[in-house]
Protein backbone atom coordinates (compact mmCIF):
# COMPACT_ATOMS: atom_id res chain seq x y z
CA UNK A 1 0.00 0.00 0.00
CA UNK A 2 2.83 2.39 0.88
CA UNK A 3 5.79 2.75 -1.44
CA UNK A 4 8.82 5.03 -1.19
CA UNK A 5 9.21 6.91 -4.51
CA UNK A 6 12.32 6.11 -6.52
CA UNK A 7 13.79 9.60 -6.01
CA UNK A 8 13.80 9.10 -2.23
CA UNK A 9 15.26 5.60 -2.49
CA UNK A 10 18.08 6.99 -4.63
CA UNK A 11 18.56 9.89 -2.23
CA UNK A 12 18.75 7.50 0.70
CA UNK A 13 21.36 5.33 -1.06
CA UNK A 14 23.43 8.39 -1.99
CA UNK A 15 23.26 9.77 1.57
CA UNK A 16 24.32 6.41 2.95
CA UNK A 17 27.43 6.35 0.79
CA UNK A 18 28.26 9.96 1.71
CA UNK A 19 27.90 9.15 5.40
CA UNK A 20 30.21 6.15 5.14
CA UNK A 21 32.85 8.31 3.45
CA UNK A 22 32.55 10.94 6.20
CA UNK A 23 33.11 8.25 8.83
CA UNK A 24 35.97 6.50 7.03
CA UNK A 25 38.81 8.05 9.03
CA UNK A 26 36.95 8.68 12.27
CA UNK A 27 37.84 6.90 15.47
CA UNK A 28 34.79 5.08 16.77
CA UNK A 29 34.02 6.81 20.06
CA UNK A 30 30.46 5.53 20.32
CA UNK A 31 27.18 6.99 19.18
CA UNK A 32 25.12 9.80 20.66
CA UNK A 33 21.38 9.59 20.09
CA UNK A 34 18.97 12.44 20.68
CA UNK A 35 15.74 10.64 21.57
CA UNK A 36 13.69 13.74 22.31
CA UNK A 37 10.50 14.07 20.31
CA UNK A 38 10.32 16.32 17.26
CA UNK A 39 9.84 19.98 18.25
CA UNK A 40 11.77 19.71 21.50
CA UNK A 41 14.82 21.59 20.24
CA UNK A 42 16.32 18.72 18.27
CA UNK A 43 17.42 20.99 15.41
CA UNK A 44 19.25 23.26 17.86
CA UNK A 45 20.80 20.20 19.49
CA UNK A 46 22.00 18.92 16.12
CA UNK A 47 23.54 22.27 15.22
CA UNK A 48 25.39 22.30 18.54
CA UNK A 49 26.68 18.77 17.99
CA UNK A 50 27.94 19.70 14.53
CA UNK A 51 29.70 22.73 16.02
CA UNK A 52 31.39 20.39 18.50
CA UNK A 53 32.80 18.43 15.57
CA UNK A 54 30.53 15.38 15.47
CA UNK A 55 29.47 13.76 12.18
CA UNK A 56 25.69 14.14 12.05
CA UNK A 57 23.56 11.49 10.33
CA UNK A 58 21.41 12.68 7.43
CA UNK A 59 17.99 13.45 8.91
CA UNK A 60 15.93 13.19 5.72
CA UNK A 61 17.52 9.92 4.67
CA UNK A 62 16.76 8.51 8.12
CA UNK A 63 13.11 9.60 7.91
CA UNK A 64 12.66 7.24 4.99
CA UNK A 65 13.14 4.39 7.49
CA UNK A 66 9.88 5.26 9.25
CA UNK A 67 8.08 2.39 7.54
CA UNK A 68 10.71 -0.03 8.85
CA UNK A 69 9.94 1.13 12.39
CA UNK A 70 6.21 0.67 11.79
CA UNK A 71 6.85 -2.90 10.70
CA UNK A 72 9.10 -3.59 13.70
CA UNK A 73 12.13 -4.12 11.47
CA UNK A 74 15.13 -2.25 12.88
CA UNK A 75 17.90 -3.84 10.84
CA UNK A 76 18.23 -1.01 8.31
CA UNK A 77 17.95 1.59 11.07
CA UNK A 78 20.88 -0.01 12.88
CA UNK A 79 22.83 -0.28 9.64
CA UNK A 80 22.19 3.41 8.93
CA UNK A 81 24.01 4.30 12.15
CA UNK A 82 27.30 3.49 10.43
CA UNK A 83 26.90 6.80 8.55
CA UNK A 84 27.42 9.15 11.49
CA UNK A 85 28.19 9.70 15.14
CA UNK A 86 25.02 11.49 16.23
CA UNK A 87 21.39 11.03 15.19
CA UNK A 88 18.07 12.67 15.98
CA UNK A 89 14.36 12.77 15.07
CA UNK A 90 12.60 10.04 13.06
CA UNK A 91 13.16 7.11 13.48
CA UNK A 92 15.46 7.56 16.48
CA UNK A 93 12.89 9.46 18.53
CA UNK A 94 10.04 7.04 17.86
CA UNK A 95 8.63 4.99 20.76
CA UNK A 96 10.77 1.97 21.59
CA UNK A 97 13.68 2.98 19.36
CA UNK A 98 15.86 3.97 22.31
CA UNK A 99 15.65 0.40 23.64
CA UNK A 100 16.74 -1.09 20.31
CA UNK A 101 19.57 1.42 19.92
CA UNK A 102 20.79 0.86 23.45
CA UNK A 103 21.05 -2.87 22.82
CA UNK A 104 22.62 -2.47 19.39
CA UNK A 105 25.24 0.07 20.50
CA UNK A 106 26.39 -0.69 24.06
CA UNK A 107 28.10 2.27 25.69
CA UNK A 108 26.38 4.88 23.54
CA UNK A 109 24.91 8.02 25.07
CA UNK A 110 21.33 9.23 24.92
CA UNK A 111 19.95 12.75 25.21
CA UNK A 112 16.28 13.44 25.89
CA UNK A 113 15.40 16.97 24.81
CA UNK A 114 12.23 18.37 26.38
CA UNK A 115 10.02 21.48 26.37
CA UNK A 116 8.79 23.46 29.36
CA UNK A 117 5.50 21.54 29.31
CA UNK A 118 3.43 19.09 27.30
CA UNK A 119 1.15 21.98 26.31
CA UNK A 120 4.06 23.96 24.90
CA UNK A 121 5.17 20.92 22.90
CA UNK A 122 1.65 20.37 21.56
CA UNK A 123 1.37 23.97 20.40
CA UNK A 124 4.76 23.76 18.71
CA UNK A 125 4.00 20.49 16.91
CA UNK A 126 0.62 21.60 15.60
CA UNK A 127 1.94 25.00 14.54
CA UNK A 128 4.85 23.46 12.66
CA UNK A 129 2.71 20.83 10.97
CA UNK A 130 0.21 23.51 9.95
CA UNK A 131 3.03 25.47 8.37
CA UNK A 132 4.11 22.60 6.13
CA UNK A 133 0.92 20.59 5.58
CA UNK A 134 -2.16 22.75 6.09
CA UNK A 135 -3.57 24.01 2.80
CA UNK A 136 -5.60 26.75 4.45
CA UNK A 137 -3.34 27.63 7.34
CA UNK A 138 -5.66 25.86 9.74
CA UNK A 139 -3.96 24.81 12.96
CA UNK A 140 -3.85 21.97 13.60
CA UNK A 141 -4.07 20.56 10.06
CA UNK A 142 -7.20 18.61 9.21
CA UNK A 143 -7.35 14.89 8.53
CA UNK A 144 -7.80 15.72 4.84
CA UNK A 145 -4.70 17.92 4.86
CA UNK A 146 -2.64 15.03 6.16
CA UNK A 147 -4.16 12.47 3.82
CA UNK A 148 -3.32 14.62 0.79
CA UNK A 149 0.08 15.86 1.92
CA UNK A 150 2.92 14.56 -0.24
CA UNK A 151 5.83 14.19 2.19
CA UNK A 152 8.06 11.25 1.26
CA UNK A 153 4.85 9.76 -0.15
CA UNK A 154 1.24 10.87 -0.30
CA UNK A 155 -0.44 10.41 3.07
CA UNK A 156 2.79 9.92 5.03
CA UNK A 157 1.81 12.58 7.63
CA UNK A 158 -1.54 10.89 8.26
CA UNK A 159 0.17 7.56 8.76
CA UNK A 160 2.67 9.15 11.11
CA UNK A 161 -0.07 10.45 13.40
CA UNK A 162 -1.89 7.11 13.41
CA UNK A 163 1.19 5.01 14.08
CA UNK A 164 3.06 7.30 16.48
CA UNK A 165 0.43 9.33 18.33
CA UNK A 166 -2.19 6.56 18.07
CA UNK A 167 -4.85 9.14 17.31
CA UNK A 168 -7.95 8.35 15.23
CA UNK A 169 -7.80 9.13 11.51
CA UNK A 170 -10.55 11.75 11.82
CA UNK A 171 -8.82 13.53 14.73
CA UNK A 172 -5.05 13.26 14.15
CA UNK A 173 -4.18 15.95 16.71
CA UNK A 174 -6.59 15.09 19.50
CA UNK A 175 -5.16 17.25 22.24
CA UNK A 176 -5.64 14.98 25.25
CA UNK A 177 -4.01 12.02 23.50
CA UNK A 178 -1.00 13.99 22.34
CA UNK A 179 -0.44 15.52 25.77
CA UNK A 180 -0.51 12.07 27.35
CA UNK A 181 1.75 10.72 24.59
CA UNK A 182 4.38 13.38 25.32
CA UNK A 183 4.29 12.78 29.06
CA UNK A 184 4.24 9.00 28.73
CA UNK A 185 7.08 8.85 26.24
CA UNK A 186 9.37 11.08 28.29
CA UNK A 187 8.55 9.17 31.46
CA UNK A 188 9.39 5.86 29.80
CA UNK A 189 12.77 7.10 28.56
CA UNK A 190 13.72 8.58 31.94
CA UNK A 191 12.75 5.40 33.78
CA UNK A 192 14.66 3.21 31.34
CA UNK A 193 17.96 5.05 31.93
CA UNK A 194 17.37 5.83 35.62
CA UNK A 195 20.23 3.63 36.83
CA UNK A 196 22.72 4.84 34.19
CA UNK A 197 23.21 8.61 34.60
CA UNK A 198 26.56 8.45 32.83
CA UNK A 199 24.76 7.35 29.67
CA UNK A 200 21.73 9.63 29.81
CA UNK A 201 20.98 13.36 29.87
CA UNK A 202 17.63 15.12 30.01
CA UNK A 203 17.92 18.72 28.84
CA UNK A 204 15.80 21.69 27.83
CA UNK A 205 17.88 23.48 25.21
CA UNK A 206 16.05 26.78 25.86
CA UNK A 207 17.28 26.95 29.45
CA UNK A 208 20.34 28.93 30.48
CA UNK A 209 23.29 26.65 31.09
CA UNK A 210 21.91 23.82 28.95
CA UNK A 211 24.80 23.82 26.49
CA UNK A 212 27.36 23.74 29.29
CA UNK A 213 25.45 20.80 30.75
CA UNK A 214 25.64 18.96 27.42
CA UNK A 215 29.38 19.57 27.09
CA UNK A 216 29.97 18.17 30.55
CA UNK A 217 27.91 15.09 29.75
CA UNK A 218 29.87 14.48 26.55
CA UNK A 219 33.26 15.22 28.09
CA UNK A 220 33.73 18.13 25.69
CA UNK A 221 35.38 21.44 26.61
CA UNK A 222 32.90 24.26 27.17
CA UNK A 223 33.91 27.48 25.44
CA UNK A 224 30.89 29.54 26.50
CA UNK A 225 27.51 30.37 25.05
CA UNK A 226 24.21 28.58 24.75
CA UNK A 227 22.45 26.39 22.21
CA UNK A 228 21.79 28.03 18.82
CA UNK A 229 18.09 28.78 18.35
CA UNK A 230 16.97 26.89 15.26
CA UNK A 231 13.62 26.08 13.62
CA UNK A 232 11.58 28.00 16.19
CA UNK A 233 7.82 27.33 16.54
Amino acid sequence: MYSIPLKWRLYSAYSYRCGLRAMRNRKDAGKVFCVGLNKTGTTSWTAAMADLGYVVGNERAAEILFDDWVEGNHSRIIKFCATGEVFQDVPFSLPGSFRVLDQAFPGSKFVLTVRDSAEQWYDSVTSFHAKIWSRTGRCPPSAMDLAEADYIYRGWPARFCREVFKTPTEAPYERSRLLEFYKGYNREVVEYFAERPERFLKVNVAKKGAFKKLCGFLGQPYSGGEFPWKNKT
